[in-house]
């Protein structure tokens, strides 16, 4: 809070300070990059540049989040800017793939969220996936796979810039952890592609792609090896 003498002072328990100006800036959300957060958006930018997107929609997305990498000093942060990079995946098996309810939007959407701090992508869609549904997925091919990238609207004026990633799984069923949606099952691919929004079809026909699973452009890698 500002003193008797008039001067900025901590108004948080969030650690958030009101400014001389009399505006409120939360505690690392203007704070440089660090040499860490910088090489990783480095990396991520590389990877999303190799990517070939399949529709008009996923290269409009592409095309922001390049852009976004470039002008973000924290982009993993949520907290940092309302358009920060999140991390989601396409779960496989010979059921098809696993998709969740989630609870406050009441869709069916793939396993995902956001980085945590000192994750990379790959490593967040690993991590989320195993929280919410409690498979034992892995990365196809043992190495991280870009399937698809998506920009949409989140909660609280929020912008996500959402990375696809393949993963495989053994065919058991799902078992979230606790406080995760206990709604999560194997979907077939015409099933979940029937109740996909559109964010999420197009990640639904590239796995089918890669899979050779019926959709045109069957087997087509989406990543430059």
């Amino acid at each position: 809070m500002v003193g008797l003498n008039g001067r900025a002072g901590r108004c948080g328990n969030d650690g958030s300070v009101l400014t001389a100006d009399g505006s409120v800036q939360i505690a690392g959300a203007r704070a440089p990059a660090t040499s860490e957060v910088r090489a990783a958006a480095s990396d991520l930018g590389g990877l999303v540049e190799r990517h070939r997107p399949r529709d008009a929609r996923e290269r409009a997305a592409k095309s922001r989040i390049l852009a976004e990498l470039d002008r973000l000093a924290r982009p993993f942060d949520r907290h940092a800017d309302p358009v920060h990079v999140t991390a989601s995946a396409v779960v496989t098996g010979s059921r098809g793939t696993v998709l969740h309810l989630h609870r406050r939007l009441g869709r069916w959407l793939q396993p995902g969220g956001h980085v945590d701090p000192g994750e990379s992508a790959p490593e967040a869609a690993l991590r989320e996936t195993v929280e919410e549904t409690g498979l034992e997925v892995a990365h196809r091919g043992d190495r991280p796979f870009l399937l698809h990238v998506d920009v949409h609207p989140a909660a609280d004026d929020h912008v996500h810039l959402d990375l696809r990633f393949l993963l495989v799984s053994p065919d058991h069923d799902p078992r979230p952890a606790p406080g995760e949606s206990p709604d999560v099952r194997w979907f077939t691919w015409e099933e979940a592609e029937a109740i996909a929004d559109d964010a999420l079809v197009g990640a639904l026909h590239a796995a089918r792609e890669v899979l050779g699973k019926g959709v045109s452009g069957e087997g087509e890698v989406r990543n430059d090896e």
